[in-house]
């Protein structure tokens, strides 16, 4: 018998960000995430203490996923991060930054909570309004005319993620390859509703990035019954195909809940083998010639099959289900004791070998233009390879949010640099003139003073500028500049007295280059307030762009996540 204990009574904190422990906390989770930020962060290695699998990273995913959190606010901000990033598949370490330097600046202002949020939430309001409008200086449209800006876009994506360690070169072939993998998931045809195709990704370890390609249709592994006899047999026509969902391994593990009656002298797996020979008689009949099973296939079925050269490909898996049915128009059959009616066999063009070194794959090749491919991932080690892996699905996703939203943010650290020289124009520059609900000043709306107002709003816009600061690891100085509100880096060997124009080239998006009778201040610092211009056109096709409707979220998830947090008054845990 067990040892009873007294119950204890659940443990109650008021105030928790008034506690230093808290803060401290807060500040390491803040410092882990800001040196992970951007192309030149720094990676995380994650571990645990009794065994398991090493992962290398300074990916926002794998990073929350990884480590465990501790206290209930980092839980909370954990959570709500980890579910922007699995609706939008990017700018987790953006929102995460943010949210943190929000509530580390609110814990410092001396100002109420509650005039803390509003204020937080009307200035949310405006940068929604300005990144939302079409006259926006850090937005530009996505031409789908051209692959400029999606080439733009999916290497912006895979280059902010050291861990996956590819050159400039192999960045360049891998991003074109997403793109070309996300134009061939666009259907062809229009008219009524359109259903977008499936980008599936194959991962072989041991190559070179730039041995990475895209095919049409579906990559599987090679079937060992496979001879080039029925290579060259196959290759003269349509392929007609049947798919299992059900396990065909002859045991009863598919038949359902409930009581399973056997008659006397009665073998299950006699009569079970039975019924898969028939079914393998059946398919014999109807000349199908490739028998493709999601589960197990019994090995006197393969046999009885390979005899009347009939492939076999089984062990597909539940994630090749979706697309190979949407490819071939071959509908799944579930159960092996009903006839297989006709209309839910499917057709193939073809079968080809690929080989990847000493690997080979088989590619099931359409049979008409179809919106599925695959993506094969090369790369040389196990690590590398499950970073790229990850980060080729986040560009993959993006680029599909283009087609609801076609517009990207300019990255590099000049979004937040500019949103934030955008706010100071609005309510530091003339706020009785812009900042005005009606005729009633905003900060009165709010019900706040004016001095509480707009050192409020000079916390926020810090606070952007903190993210954009947090993309340099190496020594160099941030800078703005003071017409278009760019972010630029200056050598970590440059004076304060220096001439900033010498120093730098272009902007930390690629959008400008060093000019002229440009004034400069370094980021963070006090600068005067002014109205970012609206740029021209870009001075490279080379932009460093970020998913606008991810950053529009980001922003939003971290500002409504900040708030909560500093409106947090008690917290109660169950310590039993």
């Amino acid at each position: 018998m067990s040892r009873l204990s007294k119950k204890e009574p659940s443990l109650c904190t008021a105030e928790p960000l008034k506690d230093g422990d808290v803060c401290r906390k807060l500040a390491v989770f803040k410092q882990m995430l800001a040196s992970c930020f951007g192309p030149r962060g720094r990676l995380k290695q994650i571990h645990n203490n009794v065994g398991g699998q090493v992962q290398t990273t300074s990916t926002c995913a794998v990073l929350l996923k990884g480590v465990p959190m501790s206290h209930p606010i980092l839980k909370l901000l954990a959570a709500s991060v980890s579910n922007h990033v699995s609706r939008f598949s990017d700018c987790g370490l953006f929102a995460a930054i943010l949210s943190c330097s929000l509530i580390e600046h609110a814990q410092r202002l001396g100002v109420e909570a509650s005039v803390v949020m509003r204020i937080y939430k009307h200035v949310l309001g405006v940068c929604v309004d300005y990144l939302s409008h079409e006259e926006c200086g850090c937005k530009v449209c996505i031409d789908f005319s051209s692959s400029h800006t999606l080439l733009s876009l999916a290497r912006s994506v895979i280059t902010s993620k050291p861990a996956c360690m590819v050159t400039s070169q192999e960045a360049l072939h891998i991003s074109s390859l997403v793109v070309q993998a996300f134009l061939q998931m666009i259907p062809c045809e229009t008219g009524g509703s359109v259903r977008l195709g499936k980008v599936v990704l194959v991962s072989i370890e041991g190559h070179g990035a730039r041995e990475s390609a895209m095919f049409p249709g579906l990559m599987v592994d090679m079937p060992e019954t496979l001879a080039s006899a029925d290579l060259e047999r196959l290759d003269q026509g349509q392929i007609k195909m049947v798919l299992f969902s059900v396990s065909l391994s002859g045991d009863l593990s598919e038949t359902g809940e409930g009581t399973v009656e056997v008659g006397f002298r009665v073998h299950p797996e006699t009569a079970i083998l039975y019924q898969l020979l028939r079914v393998g008689e059946k398919m014999v009949s109807d000349r199908v010639d490739l028998f493709a099973c999601q589960k197990v296939v019994h090995p006197v079925l393969k046999q009885y099959l390979k005899e009347h050269h009939v492939v076999v490909i089984d062990r597909l898996g539940i994630s090749l289900m979706e697309p190979l049915t949407q490819m071939t128009g071959a509908q799944p059959i579930a159960t092996i004791w009903s006839p297989v009616p006709a209309h839910c066999y499917g057709q193939l063009s073809g079968l080809r070998v690929q080989s990847f070194g000493s690997k080979q794959m088989l590619n099931l090749v359409p049979a008409q233009d179809s919106a599925v491919c695959s993506l094969v991932l090369c790369h040389r080690n196990e690590t590398m390879l499950s970073e790229l892996k990850v980060v080729c699905q986040s560009a993959e996703h993006i680029l599909r949010l283009t087609l609801r939203n076609p517009f990207a943010l300019l990255g590099g650290g000049c979004m937040e640099t500019h949103l934030a020289a955008y706010i100071r124009s609005k309510v530091v520059c003339h706020p009785l003139q812009q900042c005005c609900v009606g005729n009633v000043a905003a900060w009165s709306e709010l019900g706040c003073s004016r001095s509480e107002y707009l050192l409020t709003v000079e916390s926020f816009c810090h606070s952007l500028e903190v993210v954009a600061r947090s993309l340099e690891h190496d020594g160099g100085q941030s800078l703005t500049d003071l017409s278009c509100g760019h972010r630029w880096v200056a050598p970590d060997t440059a004076s304060a007295d220096s001439q900033w124009k010498d120093l730098v080239s272009t902007c930390g998006c690629g959008w400008l280059g060093r000019r002229e009778g440009v004034k400069w201040a370094v980021l963070g610092s006090q600068y005067p307030s002014f109205t970012p211009m609206l740029t021209e056109d870009g001075v490279s096709h080379n932009l460093v762009l970020d998913s606008f409707p991810a950053k529009l979220n980001a922003l939003q998830v971290a500002v409504e996540t900040a708030n909560l947090i500093v409106d947090l008054q008690y917290i109660v845990q169950d310590v039993n």
